[in-house]
């Protein structure tokens, strides 16, 4: 349901006509949403994630040793033997340092809107392939 939520707000920006910064709230919460998700999906099919936990978005404000240190206490295995982890890490960083900004503060411009969701788009593959 979430990913379905997400991927009809890229869409309905990608083919708005206004432009998809008309969308850059919605897209900012959309994408954090959506790649706390895809982390917790990720976990789940590696079947590493203890019943009934939830990954919280607020964590990737951190260093990703930090919240290497936060996922340990809530997956089955040793963090290190999630190969991609850290490569998923890095993506989700990089969409949720972006996403204060983009919803609370002023317009951004369609590049970087862009880039974020090529971005999500990217991991999203990455994340199903695992």
């Amino acid at each position: 349901m979430v990913d379905k939520e997400v991927k009809d707000e890229i869409e309905s920006a990608l083919k708005d006509p206004n432009g998809i910064v008309s969308h850059q709230k919605r897209l900012a919460f959309c994408l954090s949403l959506g790649t706390t998700f895809l982390l917790e999906d990720y976990l789940n099919k590696k079947n590493v994630l203890k019943k009934g936990l939830k990954i919280n978005h607020q964590w990737f404000k951190k260093s990703k040793k930090n919240i290497k240190e936060i996922l340990s206490e809530r997956i089955t295995c040793p963090v290190e033997q999630l190969t991609e982890l850290d490569n998923l890490l890095d993506s989700i960083y990089k969409i949720e340092s972006k996403r204060n900004e983009l919803a609370y503060g002023k317009a951004s411009d369609e590049n970087t809107l862009k880039e974020l969701i090529s971005l999500y788009l990217s991991l999203e593959k990455e994340a199903e392939n695992e």
